[in-house]
């Protein structure tokens, strides 16, 4: 059923009649460019309060970046990108524009006035009377960022950013006994009015001098790269003073850099200098793939990584060894996000620089986790226990800070007292106490792991087992009364009780402690609005069971009739790569009582993984090829990720 239109719900609530609309309509043919809701004010068969008040109930207004689209200011990619920015750090979207210096503040506000069908005015501060302001209050005006302009008989025109609400409105009114004109200015020329009317120094959200210097203007990474002079190859020396001299086009640049990876949703940037007169490489990790985001000129070769580690506080004159550091972008950008930068001295005296975007967030909900049932079944059942080890496997960027993150939302209760020791924090839950550990001082995880036992906790998360140490106090802990979570790098639930147990832990506490195993990849999901559909044939579908299990894959009880597939084909929604996002793909080890008993006799992984089949595990391959099954990706990505 189409959506009704504005006129069309006018008539319903009976604010107009039938004919009014018609009449309405027959002038819009005349005047194309005005609204329905336009022409019905001026024709007098409404009032403009009641209709602005319609339009809010009913959500009917038009959206400021479909106008700023109609009118050639902005195109969708640049709305996208203060949308994102807007929602990152709890701005208004006209704030984020201006943040992002994509359009001129005037062109902004008469946007603002267009879309609530107010008028848009210029305001000259110095001819302004100075009695103007015995009508509104300093203190409200300064709130509400409005300013009483005029004021004709018992009528007061108000220049305001955007505009107020109804209710607040009519209480003005009654408030100065005065009928109100609205019209819309831009924050600037309101701000210097209110500074002439009432002395409020000027406080400014358009893009003022500091957040011009963040870089996040129009310009592209070919606009910035064409503003120096070419030059012959750099000295060292000579650029690392550029750059400790603030040159601008290298802030810009830096900043361009990292913005651009953030709204690309990259998880690393990659800057890779080259000896002689080859390019600087940018590369980007999107979806766990990495591809070229950028050539630079060789003459950056110095000074991008030395504005990169004065940005992380790092030594510039260092270039002989590693070194590591964060980033808070808030203090040079305009997102408000964490890097971890790690640099790397290369041949011919360069620097890799690589720069992890830290995913800072809420957990992911537990049910978006992409568990299959018998996994969903025995992980609450585990997250229910009130003490044991629970573990993540998995290599570095499989999601598993995040899937364990998920499983503590679930009982992150008043109750419950929950600590966590991460390295870095990345994920954040009100009611958890987080910890950052720090190796350089001796806060290891061992180290916070004893502290927490004097702490009272029900619950302990510990970020990774590195260590003899770490483990051996991480099941201590679950067998005093504690439920512990914790991460390894391995690369399957059998192999990982292996590894314990190679690391010298003691198999019977181990067993007696130990819950449930969940190892974990992350699989590049196909793209929703490009994915194709397509019969496999018969040997496709045979190589697909083979791959399964021949006899496991008998009990799916799946014919070739039965099945359909999905292809990547790529469009402008996924970069032309046929995926956009990631699931993940699983296998549970539940440890039930025969397993303990092979975990005792220090059983290898083979007897391990037997066991696990027969209690009912699915492998992460087998579980990567039913989520195949079910179009969320291919099987060219479940062998990428799966070994078997």
């Amino acid at each position: 059923m189409s959506e009704k239109k504005v006129g069309e719900l006018l008539v319903e609530q009976e604010l107009i009649s039938q004919e009014q609309l018609s009449e309405a309509l027959d002038l819009q043919k005349i005047f194309p460019a005005q609204t329905v809701g336009q022409l019905l004010c001026k024709l007098g068969f409404i009032r403009e309060s009641d209709l602005s008040a319609f339009l809010d109930q009913k959500n009917k207004r038009r959206k400021l970046g479909d106008i700023l689209i109609a009118n050639g200011l902005i195109d969708k990619q640049k709305i996208s990108h203060a949308l994102d920015l807007s929602k990152r750090i709890n701005i208004s979207l006209e704030k984020a524009i201006l943040k992002l210096n994509f359009i001129e503040e005037e062109s902004l506000s008469k946007a603002v006035a267009s879309q609530y069908d107010m008028p848009y005015i210029q305001i000259n501060p110095q001819d302004l009377h100075l009695e103007l302001s015995s009508y509104i209050s300093k203190a409200y005006a300064n709130k509400q960022r409005i300013v009483p302009i005029s004021k004709n008989g018992n009528t007061l025109t108000l220049a305001m950013v955007h505009p107020l609400k109804l209710y607040d409105m009519r209480e003005l009114e009654d408030s100065i006994r005065l009928k109100i004109i609205s019209t819309i200015a831009t924050e600037t020329s309101i701000a210097r009015s209110l500074e002439r009317l009432y002395n409020i120094g000027i406080v400014t959200t358009s893009a003022s001098a500091e957040e011009v210097s963040f870089g996040m203007g129009p310009d592209s990474i070919v606009d910035l790269l064409s503003k120096t002079e070419d030059a012959d190859e750099p000295e060292v020396a000579e650029e690392i003073k550029k750059v400790t001299e603030k040159d601008s086009v290298i802030v810009k640049l830096v900043n361009k850099i990292i913005y651009d990876a953030c709204m690309n949703k990259a998880s690393d940037i990659h800057i890779e200098p080259y000896p002689g007169k080859n390019d600087v490489i940018v590369r980007t990790r999107v979806d766990g793939q990495c591809s070229i985001y950028q050539r630079i000129p060789y003459k950056y070769k110095y000074a991008i990584p030395s504005r990169i580690k004065i940005m992380s506080e790092l030594d510039i004159a260092e270039r002989r060894k590693p070194q590591d550091g964060k980033i808070e972008f808030k203090k040079f950008g305009p997102l408000d996000i964490e890097l971890r930068v790690a640099t790397m001295p290369t041949v011919g005296g360069l620097e890799d620089v690589v720069i992890r975007v830290l995913a800072s967030g809420d957990p992911l909900k537990f049910n978006d986790l992409g568990l299959t049932e018998r996994n969903l079944r025995i992980f609450k059942e585990s997250l229910a226990r009130p003490y044991g080890l629970i573990l993540v496997a998995g290599p570095t960027g499989s999601g598993k800070t995040t899937t364990l993150h998920s499983g503590l939302a679930q009982i992150n209760q008043i109750n419950r007292k929950i600590w966590t020791a991460e390295d870095p924090v990345e994920i954040t839950q009100p009611g958890l106490r987080q910890v950052q550990i720090n190796p350089r001082i001796g806060f290891t995880f061992a180290a916070a792991l004893r502290s927490f036992l004097r702490l009272d906790p029900d619950v302990i998360m510990v970020g990774e087992m590195r260590d003899e140490e770490t483990a051996s106090t991480a099941i201590e802990a679950s067998l005093t009364g504690h439920l512990v979570f914790s991460t390894l790098h391995t690369n399957s639930a059998p192999d990982t009780v292996t590894r314990l147990l190679e690391m010298g832990l003691d198999p019977y506490s181990f067993s007696d402690s130990l819950v449930c195993i969940l190892a974990q990849r992350l699989a590049r999901r196909l793209c929703k609005d490009c994915k194709e559909l397509f019969q496999p044939s018969e040997a496709e579908f045979e190589e697909l069971a083979s791959e399964y299990g021949s006899t496991e894959f008998a009990k799916t009880g799946l014919k070739i009739e039965d099945v359909v597939m999905y292809r990547a084909v790529g469009c402008d929604n996924c970069g032309h790569t046929g995926y956009r996002g990631r699931l993940g793909i699983h296998e549970m080890l539940e440890c039930t009582d025969e397993l303990r008993m092979l975990i005792k006799r220090r059983a290898d992984t083979e007897h391990i993984r037997e066991q696990s089949y027969r209690d009912g595990m699915t492998t992460l391959k087998q579980d990567g090829i039913l989520k195949v099954l079910q179009g969320f990706t291919d099987i060219h990505e479940v062998r990428r990720v799966c070994i078997k």
